[in-house]
């Protein structure tokens, strides 16, 4: 599925706007020594990147030392929502670095008490507890064993996910995601993690909550065996959300059969989709939500978010973690969060979103789009083979490709089969950067498909 891009320096054209700049050939001859060096020593799976060596990175733009400059529309994998190089991540960074306090184990912190009571601050009754870990995948680890533990004491184990779903690359997390091939090293897969279709997949054609009651039904799942449902707020590979009734059915349904309900808010959180939390969207509120990434526009921090009830099950000393709020990283997520919430960027990514739909709707026009998925400040462009529904990977990498070599800067195509394209430009994005980037979209397909 994955695609390594080529090493060998290639004449392209000169660009000089305000959001990019490209001087040199792509990838850079002067940069190769280091792209080689990193493909030697690293494993080859770490190669599925564009070959641009980051130097730096200031708001909406990446900068090489070679004086190119890209507009993002990566945001680093959803992660800089409040601008790369934000002021108010460093100076927070600053402050620890010049006590200094770089790490403390699980020993109180100051920096870290703030942190969490932010966050529970901004979080919905009665989820006011929260444990913040390093990585998504680990959040998602911890939110399995919460709803494991807590559904022990009724005697129900079965977790549902959704097919199409990713939530991490460590064991538990691959075992509850939905794409089948990255599940092939699993020798012993829990047969009590179940996946059903998602709903919100522009593929699935029935989108009533009957067809989760369907499958639950073929798969033998009795109600009283269920401990959890997790689904992520929308499916970051796709860009896809649930249609709002059926959500609501849903936590109606967990409600109903005591069931825990989560939401992985890995990719949603923190103003991605026009809301603060993504599942805002929805109306409802989750038993437990997981957050990474957006956290801190920066340095590695997760978070699990949850009630009294589930989040102090385990004694003390028995669930944490080496790096738990490591305070360089509570402090990046603190500045991130103050930022956020003062300039209420969920507001501009609401309003940069209809801009973005309007312009990639405008996309459909070619055959090799197929859907368009998302809100907010995160898109899905589904490329597909012409006139089918049937991902077209090839001709994704490609776009993605001649996209980096004209200064926009897009993750390598994710998704079903590796077909889709990830629109997900940091918070503070203009209009004007839109329409750019945009434009930049439908120049390289109209050369990838005339190529």
């Amino acid at each position: 599925m994955g695609k390594e891009f080529s090493l060998i320096p290639k004449k392209v054209k000169k660009i000089e706007t305000e959001f990019r700049k490209i001087i040199t050939d792509i990838p850079v001859p002067e940069s190769i020594p280091i792209l080689e060096k990193l493909r030697k020593y690293e494993p080859r799976s770490m190669s599925g990147q564009p070959p641009i060596i980051w130097d730096k990175a200031i708001g909406v733009n990446v900068y090489d030392r070679y004086g190119n400059m890209w507009l993002d529309f990566s945001s680093g994998v959803l992660v800089t929502n409040a601008g790369h190089g934000n002021e108010i991540v460093i100076e927070e960074i600053k402050k620890q670095i010049e006590k200094p306090l770089l790490h403390n184990y699980c020993f109180p912190s100051e920096i870290r008490a703030q942190l969490v009571e932010k966050i529970a601050s901004l979080s919905p009754n009665p989820l006011k507890k929260v444990f913040l870990l390093t990585t998504g995948a680990e959040a998602v680890e911890c939110a399995i064993k919460l709803a494991r533990t807590y559904g022990k004491k009724k005697n129900k184990k079965v977790i549902i996910s959704f097919e199409g779903a990713f939530h991490g690359r460590t064991l538990g997390a691959q075992m509850i995601g939905g794409i089948p091939n990255l599940k092939e090293w699993i020798i012993n897969p829990d047969p009590d993690i179940i996946q059903i279709p998602f709903p919100g997949d522009p593929r699935c054609k029935d989108k009533s909550f009957d067809l989760f009651l369907k499958k639950l039904k073929e798969k033998n799942i009795k109600e009283k065996e269920v401990c959890a449902v997790i689904s992520e707020t929308y499916q970051g590979g796709n860009a896809s959300f649930m249609p709002i009734e059926y959500a609501k059915n849903l936590r109606d349904w967990c409600n109903k059969n005591e069931v825990l309900l989560i939401f992985d808010e890995i990719q949603a959180g923190f103003g991605r989709t026009g809301t603060l939390w993504g599942f805002q969207h929805y109306g409802i509120i989750p038993d437990l939500f997981v957050l990474g990434k957006g956290i801190s526009s920066s340095l590695p921090i997760s978070a699990v978010v949850g009630s009294k009830e589930i989040m102090d099950q385990y004694e003390p000393g028995t669930m944490t973690s080496t790096h738990t709020g490591n305070p360089l990283c509570c402090a990046a997520a603190y500045g991130s969060i103050k930022y956020i919430e003062e300039n209420k960027l969920w507001e501009n990514a609401e309003k940069m979103g209809k801009v973005f739909e309007k312009e990639l709707s405008k996309l459909k026009n070619f055959d090799c789009v197929g859907f368009i998925c998302g809100k907010g400040l995160v898109w899905g462009l589904h490329i597909v083979k012409e006139k089918t529904e049937e991902p077209d990977p090839d001709i994704a990498f490609k776009i993605v490709e001649k996209c980096f070599e004209k200064g926009l800067l897009f993750f390598a195509p994710v998704g079903y089969k590796g077909a889709t394209i990830k629109v997900n430009p940091p918070l503070i994005i203009t209009e004007k950067a839109i329409l750019e980037g945009c434009n930049v979209i439908e120049e390289a397909i109209k050369e990838v498909l005339c190529g």
